[in-house]
């Protein structure tokens, strides 16, 4: 009964251990997550500078997983080549070493006034940012904590005889421990959890330390092995070269690293005696020497990848473009039929975006708020296809008339792509505030933004008509429906602050964050009306110049 009970508490402090790093890594995303993958993007031009960032970021998020993720993302949309991903990788499997650097050491003091931090932050903070990373202290806490009873813990279990006749069975089998760690590190998702544990038996003698190392490597492998499992990829070969080139490298790594052991713990054990230390030393210097060995054999290397997993077109795939046929190129008018057609499917996404958004904000709904936010990927995909297949036509083919509904296909989808991003950035982050701080809408308030948002939705269809039909009446209706967004916005604005005068902060919070919502709307649909109604009221001199400027800038 005891060890059954003994059990059940292990199974506990490993799932506290694991939902702690959930809770840092998930706070950090929502504080920086935007922040971070701003870093990755502009440190991604050489493979030393990606290098960098990657072990700073996985540092931060404490998940070497969680930055592949991002990178697979940024490959997978086309947006940074396989040599500086994988080099971004190496960087991430050195940062995931630094937060078993400082755990090595006993900081189990500090958990309960980092749980006790996170909490008066997250409960009595109105900034989100600042509630975000008070989930981040309380993840912290909580993964000290957890570490803290597991090594009490286990101190019974390496006690036990049989505990300990079945890794002395083992710790002369250099690859039975290198499996033992790689399945011990799929099955809870960390490294970290591995390795701190392997710290542990080795500290108190439970295994030697030629074993504690090799049970290093295998968690090194298994935490390599999760995203090829269980990443995104799907049917597509060519989204998986970054999560199997991280595989294989480390592979490689434990293939030279097990045939070096011997003289490694020799080397280890002089460098650092004490046993603890010794296991996360050479936790570091596994990545440190895999990294400098695979740096300079990374343009190699992404070839063979991509030879190898080769690139399989998705016909269903929303992201890529259907209508944009190369061959097309050399009849500018078809090619140009072919990009407008291309550009009708950003409507479409739009209007998915506008149709979501509103059943998030009826519902709250966090999960649909999240597939729609998705959907700008859509549009930046298809928006970036569109301008690089326009700008690969020859100029001394077009004529005036080209020239015109060149510009005015990339004006539309140019406009619907910041329209997309309105929603992404701003409307749907509002919506999703408004549940964080547990704020309540007036039903006539409620009422008010469900309508906009139909509204929005009938005036992307409209764009979508008049930018094949390019008929001016039409293009009157759909710019004269900014009127009734100003209108709104007035309305709210006085009845605003009505309500602060009222006294009542909840009341006033939300009514604050209802305005913010109008004027998300109100750009949504500046965007909207100029992608489609300026540029045919500009033809017909009804839509002044400076009209035009100010749009850009203020989203009138």
């Amino acid at each position: 009964m005891a060890f059954a009970i003994s059990l059940v508490d292990l199974a506990g402090y490993i799932a506290l251990l694991l939902w702690g790093t959930h809770m840092v890594q998930t706070g950090v995303q929502r504080a920086f997550g935007a922040g971070l993958r701003a870093v990755l993007g502009k440190a991604l031009q050489d493979r030393g500078r990606a290098f960098l960032a990657g072990l700073g970021v996985t540092a931060v998020l404490q998940s070497s997983t969680a930055t592949g993720l991002m990178m697979s993302g940024f490959v997978a949309d086309g947006l940074v080549a396989l040599i500086p991903a994988l080099a971004v990788m190496l960087g991430a499997n050195v940062g995931t070493t630094l937060i078993v650097q400082v755990l090595s050491f006993d900081v189990s003091a500090v958990a309960p006034g980092l749980i006790l931090l996170g909490v008066m932050m997250f409960r009595r903070h109105s900034s989100t940012r600042v509630h975000d990373l008070g989930r981040v202290f309380i993840g912290l806490g909580l993964m000290l904590l957890a570490l803290h009873q597991l090594l009490h813990l286990l101190e019974s279990f390496e006690d036990a005889p049989g505990f300990r006749l079945l890794l002395g069975s083992v710790s002369t089998v250099p690859f039975a421990n290198v499996l033992i760690g790689a399945v011990a590190a799929w099955a809870t998702h960390s490294s970290v959890a591995v390795v701190l544990l392997t710290m542990s038996l080795a500290a108190n003698g439970a295994v030697p330390p030629a074993a504690a190392f090799a049970l290093v490597l295998g968690a090194n492998l298994g935490s390599a092995v999760t995203p090829v499992v269980e990443g995104p990829g799907g049917d597509d070969p060519a989204h998986r070269r970054l999560s199997i080139g991280n595989l294989v490298t480390r592979l490689a790594g434990v293939a030279a690293a097990l045939a070096l052991l011997e003289p490694a713990e020799g080397l280890m054990a002089a460098v650092e005696p004490d046993a603890t230390r010794a296991v996360a030393n050479f936790h570091t210097l596994f990545n440190l020497v895999v990294a400098a060995a695979f740096l300079p054999l990374l343009s190699p290397y992404a070839r063979l990848l991509e030879r190898l997993l080769p690139d399989r077109a998705d016909p269903a795939d929303p992201t890529r473009p259907r209508y944009l046929d190369p061959a097309a190129r050399e009849v500018p008018i078809v090619a140009l039929g072919a990009a407008a057609r291309e550009a009708l499917r950003l409507a479409d996404v739009l209007a998915g975006m506008l149709d979501g958004a509103r059943e998030a904000l009826r519902s709250g709904d966090r999960r649909l708020m999240a597939e729609t936010r998705g959907r700008d990927d859509i549009l930046d995909s298809l928006n970036t296809a569109i301008k690089a297949y326009l700008t690969r036509l020859d100029p001394d083919d077009l004529s005036g008339d080209d020239e015109r509904r060149l510009n005015e296909i990339l004006q539309f989808t140019m406009n619907l792509e910041q329209a997309g991003d309105v929603v992404d950035l701003n409307l749907l982050p509002h919506a999703a505030k408004r549940l964080e701080r547990g704020l309540v809408f007036e039903d006539r308030d409620r009422a008010e933004l469900i309508a906009l948002i139909d509204r929005l939705s009938a005036n992307v269809r409209t764009a979508a008509s008049l930018f094949m039909t390019e008929d001016v009446r039409a293009a009157r209706l759909l710019a004269e429906e900014k009127v009734a967004l100003r209108e709104a916005e007035t309305r709210a604005t006085a009845v605003h602050f009505d309500r602060l005068r009222s006294g009542r902060p909840d009341v006033a919070q939300a009514s604050a964050l209802h305005l913010d919502l109008l004027r998300d709307l109100k750009l949504v649909n500046s965007y909207i009306v100029a992608a489609a109604a300026y540029p045919v009221l500009q033809r017909t001199g009804e839509l002044l110049p400076s009209r035009l400027a100010d749009d850009a800038h203020h989203g009138e």
